[in-house]
């Protein structure tokens, strides 16, 4: 477990948003942030000022100097604006400003609208984020059995894993009590089962090994909706809800949401394949392109391929890799798939009233198609 690997593990889960190459995609943020009122980049940032994290910020301050991905995380929290990392919470306030008010006038949540959004879905849309949070600080414990000596002092990554865990429940709780307060047991049912569907993924993507090759495209497709896009489909559901729209616009809402995230993951997953200047980067064996290639090749095919790249050492050549993955039709397909699931986003959206939240929702489909 090098140093490098450690940096990977603190990073490779910052979002179903994060993207080395974001100039097309931050201005269409920028200019969807300008709709919703507000940015969205600090949205959890009042239950990140409490008091009571502030006790667990001054113990994470001991890690200073360490290697815990714990840090890495941190930093993303207070300054990442390459990354945009709070994009869940932006898309559900678009979504529920595109949705319009609730068909009933006479209904009491009719009131207090601001800027086309009611105050029970701007609290889910900080709900959703403060979840995905959670999930981000419980994503950077450290899998001990892999350390070795340069990775630092074991006691380092000890503690480091203890404030991981500790910071996260303590924003799962929040988010938590926030839900309870919407009053409403539809949207605590939906919110949940996101939060069990994550875990599952997240199991899922722990124990499935990448160089067995055991991932066909269906579960892979499975596997990230789970991991990656229930939080949001559910939230941008659950918003229909609290605003009391029909069984139609919450499906809509929720397929938008669906393969919105599925489309973004895949062009994640593609940046080190058609990104130019990316012939060094290291990408996971279980992204989308990989798994396409191995489906082609075959697994007797791929188990060969993977030695032929790895050295004395198992340590993988992905610059050789990747070169042998390019040269069949896999890239290609993840391509194919990236389009698709961007084609459907904004298939969703057609049957909501044009307006500029509508147009920002369309704006972002269209941005996870583009490299």
């Amino acid at each position: 477990l090098s140093w490098s690997r450690l940096a990977y593990i603190g990073r490779r889960h910052l979002g179903i948003f994060f993207n080395p190459s974001t100039s097309n995609w931050t201005k269409v943020v920028s200019d969807a942030e300008k709709i919703v009122g507000y940015p969205t980049s600090f949205m959890s940032l009042r239950c990140l000022l409490s008091d009571e994290l502030s006790n667990v910020a001054m113990h994470v301050r001991k890690l200073v100097g360490t290697k815990h991905p714990l840090l890495n995380t941190a930093r993303g929290f207070v300054y990442d604006s390459r990354n945009n990392l709070q994009m869940r919470g932006l898309i559900v306030l678009l979504m529920s400003k595109a949705a319009g008010p609730c068909p009933s006038n006479s209904d009491p949540i009719c009131d207090g609208m601001v800027s086309g959004i009611y105050p029970s879905q701007r609290n889910l849309a900080e709900i959703t984020e403060l979840i995905h949070t959670a999930f981000l600080v419980h994503r950077g414990i450290v899998n001990l059995k892999e350390w070795t000596n340069s990775d630092g002092p074991l006691k380092d990554m000890q503690f480091g894993n203890k404030m991981a865990v500790l910071s996260g429940d303590f924003l799962l709780a929040n988010a938590c009590t926030g839900l309870a307060q919407l009053n409403d047991t539809k949207v605590v049912e939906l919110i949940s089962s996101a939060i069990g569907d994550v875990v599952q993924g997240i199991y899922h993507e722990s124990s499935s090994s990448a160089e067995e090759g055991n991932l066909t495209v269906a579960s892979w497709e499975d596997q990230t909706f789970l991991s990656h896009g229930a939080l949001l489909a559910k939230s941008c559901q659950a918003a229909m809800k609290l605003a009391r729209h029909g069984t139609e616009a919450q499906n809509l809402a929720f397929q938008y949401g669906k393969h919105l995230a599925l489309g973004h993951k895949l062009n994640s997953d593609l940046q080190p394949f058609v990104k130019s200047g990316s012939e060094a980067a290291v990408f996971s064996l279980d992204s989308a392109p990989v798994i396409f290639h191995r489906q082609i090749v075959g697994p007797e095919r791929w188990r060969h391929q993977l030695k032929q790249v790895q050295n004395m050492a198992r340590q993988i050549d992905y610059t050789k890799l990747r070169g042998l993955i390019k040269m069949d039709r896999g890239v290609s397909q993840a391509l194919d798939l990236c389009s698709y699931h961007g084609n459907k986003a904004l298939e969703a959206m057609k049957c909501f009233p044009p307006s500029e939240a509508r147009s920002a929702l369309e704006n972002m489909a269209c941005a996870v198609t583009k490299f």
